[in-house]
C-alpha cells in the first residue's frame, strides 16, 4: 500500500511559471518618474527630427546628383 501512495511531483505547468518570473522581472525594472520619462520623450523626438532632416537631406543631394549624371 505504501508504494501506491508515493509522492507525485508534477511540473509546473509552463505558461503559469512563465507568468511567475514575468511578474518577478517586472519588479525589479526601475520604472522612471513621470519627469524623467517626458525628459527622455522629449530627446527622443529631437533625435527623430534631426535624424529625418539629415536623412531627407541625404536623399535629396543623392536624387539631384544622379539627375545631374543621368541629364533629367
Amino acid at each position: 500500500m505504501a508504494e501506491k501512495e508515493k509522492k507525485v511531483v508534477k511540473r509546473p505547468n509552463a505558461i503559469a511559471r512563465f507568468y511567475r518570473e514575468t511578474i518577478g522581472e517586472l519588479r525589479k525594472v526601475h520604472w522612471p518618474t513621470r519627469q524623467e520619462a517626458w525628459h527622455l520623450t522629449r530627446i527622443v523626438l529631437a533625435v527623430v527630427v534631426v535624424m529625418a532632416i539629415f536623412l531627407g537631406s541625404i536623399d535629396a543631394i543623392g536624387a539631384w546628383l544622379i539627375g545631374l549624371a543621368l541629364g533629367v
